[in-house]
């Protein structure tokens, strides 16, 4: 699919979505030492910060640890190096978000404005169902003409937009790529369209690799009481935790500039890190990966597991 072709206005349902989603670019990456068909790579992003909140940079292979399920694994790769990234920028475009719009998009704007030619970016809007209006691409102009199309009415389909968004970047992804995968989120309310539950979709997160930054606009003229009722905080903030992410509930529009650029720079300063399972069984079940510093007073971010692959049956004869 050329890079610089927009689809304006192309509406996604999420069925339609599901059954046609596949890989929409390939360009050459850096790729993980070669292993045996029935070992199992794993290739993780991991942000690593001081007590104070700012971002360590000089960290080594040798003051990590991963575990998965408990059991040390031996790490294959860790780079510093800026690798390429892959981003979805979803935007509420709910009947809600009428005022809050001009800031969204000034914010998606600047986070944008950041990727490299490596990189490539989708745009979508949502309200009842996700409409993307710029497929993944590195053109500037493109996306920047996407971001100023968004136009607000209707519901929020947030839960049906964040499990599509997940499944096509997950298509995205090729065996051994070492590619950043992120999702960047920005809502005010609930959902109030969807037929898929939170748990399904922090099912797909689980598993499917992908760094999620999920941004709740909270009204800070509204009551305690009714701020929990008006963002879906747990939800957003499990789901980004779940994916080695981070959640954010600004009360202020003028800070989605400054956290778009936060989330940024992150992207620009996670270590990538890959190591070969030592689990052998093909049993599709979940693999808990933990991430230990052995450099005191660091905090790690990354995401919390994978799903094994599952055997394939053997042909009848």
């Amino acid at each position: 699919m050329p890079g610089k072709r927009h689809h304006r206005g192309r509406e996604w349902t999420a069925v339609a979505l599901l059954l046609a989603a596949s890989p929409l670019w390939a360009d050459a990456r850096r790729r993980v030492p070669s292993f045996g068909i029935d070992v199992e790579v794993v290739s993780l992003s991991l942000a690593v910060s001081d007590p104070r909140g700012q971002r360590v940079t000089d960290v080594s292979e040798q003051e990590v640890a991963v575990y998965e399920d408990g059991v040390p694994q031996q790490i294959t790769v860790f780079a510093r190096q800026r690798w390429p990234i892959t981003l979805a920028v979803l935007i509420d475009a709910s009947s809600s978000m009428q005022n809050k719009l001009p800031f969204a998009q000034a914010a998606a704007l600047r986070l944008l404005r950041t990727l490299s030619p490596e990189d490539k970016a989708l745009v979508a809007q949502f309200s009842q169902r996700l409409t993307v209006l710029q497929d993944f691409t590195s053109d500037q102009a493109a996306l920047a003409a996407a971001v100023g199309s968004i136009a607000v009415n209707g519901n929020t389909a947030l839960h049906t937009a964040l499990y599509v968004a997940l499944k096509e970047l997950a298509a995205q992804k090729r065996d051994g790529e070492l590619a950043r995968q992120a999702l960047v989120v920005l809502t005010d309310g609930e959902d109030t369209a969807s037929a898929l539950t939170e748990e399904q979709v922090l099912e797909l997160a689980r598993g499917a690799g992908v760094n999620v930054y999920a941004i709740g606009i909270r009204d800070a003229a509204r009551s305690e009481t009714a701020l929990a009722e008006q963002v879906p905080r747990y939800f957003m903030t499990a789901l980004a935790r779940e994916a080695g992410g981070r959640a954010f509930f600004p009360t202020a529009l003028e800070e989605l500039e400054s956290l778009y650029e936060g989330i940024a720079e992150e992207l620009r300063t996670l270590y990538g890190v890959a190591y070969a399972s030592t689990n052998s069984r093909r049993d599709g079940r979940f693999r808990q990966i933990v991430i230990r510093s052995l450099r005191p007073s660091l905090l790690l971010r990354h995401r919390k597991g994978y799903y094994a692959p599952r055997a394939r049956l053997a042909q009848a004869e």
